[in-house]
């Protein structure tokens, strides 16, 4: 059986990845059957982990112990839902992974860069085949999700400095991996950016 594939969908607030993932997942349904998921989740224990990440005070976690909680969550996603699919031959359109926190707990949070390696290496965690990179300003974007989420906005709450050091890790992120990692244009519309998205994966194939 022919091994899956794994998309991870990147990018600050606001920047359209939840409707990406959506349309993606249908976009590809032809392909192969496709596991749509997100981080922090997308595993019941995951899950659990997320209500403590993405709810209450900003300053609830230090950086470090968010870092270990997003490493918990990543661990069990991997082994209750990443890796069975992939083994199955399955597609995972996955919105957020590892990139997610070298752009929020290292670049923007201070997080040590070898932290976060020695824990995606303890987690075997494997890299995404794809990424892709919805950009948009992050002005833009917060005006946008704001709200959207009541009870989820924990790191939209942030200062606006943390969520340009955001952006600015990202699109460093793009250029240094870009074998894997396609910036989107997040200010277009959904059909445009889905345009764009399965080329970049078309041309990774």
């Amino acid at each position: 059986m022919a091994q899956g594939r794994f998309i991870t969908l990147e990018g600050g607030e606001g920047a359209g990845k939840s409707t990406l993932v959506r349309s993606l997942a249908k976009a590809l349904s032809d392909r192969a059957d496709i596991v749509e998921t997100r981080e922090p989740g997308g595993a019941p224990g995951a899950d659990a982990i997320r209500a403590l990440l993405v709810s209450g005070d900003t300053n609830r976690w230090s950086v470090t112990e968010e870092a270990l909680l997003f490493a918990a969550a990543r661990l069990n996603h991997l082994e209750q839902t990443i890796r069975p699919a992939l083994k199955r031959g399955d597609w995972v359109v996955c919105d957020r992974y590892y990139d997610s926190t070298r752009a929020y707990q290292v670049a923007a949070g201070g997080l040590a860069p070898a932290a976060l390696d020695a824990l995606n290496v303890l987690i075997h965690a494997p890299a995404p085949d794809v990424t892709l990179i919805c950009d948009i300003d992050p002005e833009v974007g917060l005006a946008r999700s704001r709200g959207a989420h009541v009870g989820e906005d924990r790191f939209e709450r942030k200062d606006a400095a943390f969520h340009r050091r955001v952006r600015e890790e990202f699109l460093a992120i793009a250029e240094r991996e870009p074998w894997r990692c396609e910036i989107i244009d997040a200010t277009t519309s959904p059909a445009e950016m889905l345009t764009a998205a399965l080329a970049a994966i078309e041309a990774r194939s």
